[in-house]
């Protein structure tokens, strides 16, 4: 058995893997959607010029899964997920987070609800260079009002759980590429989001680094139950998705 196999899956009656597993995710997408976007519209507007950056959009993602968005540069990936995470607004369509419109909500609260219920990484990591990796991942703790000395605590916790522990006390410059994008995994998960939008996480990293940070959020993933959402135009970082969607000229074109 798979060593990230949780509990609950060892309680499970011994049926088929495959077809057991298919089913699973198949069922979860259609019990408990966790983000719903029907026909999203986004033009980017230069003078005369305009980019229809998403044509009608529509993407539905279980509560749980791990996907994948590919395709070519400049294809809208980006900005869809800018778009479904309410980091960026949108001409026209829906998208509902847990239930909940973006559209209803006002500038304050889609912030207050990001900062509870998503995380982020980053290609570029977006660490402050001057403080260590605990104040790095405790930063959104103190913003969202925690007292120093829990939210101290907690990001330790989550350095714990991508194997930093020991590495608390370093700056990122004390830090090889791959630590650094654990750490920003750290600061991503340590308020146990929902959610987790990633764009191109191993952009920036070798061969090695990508493999332990992409088998670390594939860890995550199963251990927690959380939804993560990776941006990519890596193939391999594809393949270890359970679900690939294909992007092309702002159009979703497939969905494996």
């Amino acid at each position: 058995m798979n060593q990230t196999t949780t509990k609950a899956e060892q309680r499970m009656p011994q049926e088929p893997a495959e077809e057991n597993e298919q089913t699973d995710h198949a069922t979860e997408r259609e019990r408990a959607p966790i983000v719903v976007a029907s026909q999203i519209h986004k033009t980017f507007r230069s003078g005369e010029i305009e980019v229809h950056a998403l044509r009608g959009v529509d993407l539905t993602i279980g509560t749980g899964e791990m996907v994948a968005i590919v395709g070519p540069s400049g294809c809208g990936k980006t900005t869809l997920l800018n778009t479904l995470s309410g980091l960026d607004s949108f001409d026209g369509g829906e998208v509902t987070i847990e239930g909940t419109s973006l559209a209803k909500m006002n500038d304050r609260r889609r912030t207050d609800y990001r900062a509870r219920r998503m995380g982020f990484v980053f290609q570029s990591f977006n660490l402050l260079p001057v403080i260590s990796a605990v104040e790095n991942v405790e930063m959104p703790l103190l913003v969202s009002g925690v007292r120093p000395a829990r939210a101290r605590k907690r990001a330790l916790e989550s350095l714990d759980s991508v194997g930093l522990a020991d590495r608390a006390s370093h700056r990122p410059m004390q830090l090889s590429g791959g630590q650094n994008q654990r750490v920003t995994i750290a600061r991503a998960l340590v308020n146990h989001p929902a959610l987790v939008w990633a764009d191109e996480p191993t952009g920036n990293l070798d061969v090695g680094s990508s493999t332990e940070v992409l088998a670390l959020m594939q860890r995550l993933n199963k251990e927690r139950g959380q939804t993560f959402v990776i941006v990519t135009h890596d193939p391999q970082v594809a393949a270890l998705c359970e679900r690939i969607v294909r992007m092309e000229d702002g159009e979703i074109v497939d969905d494996e």
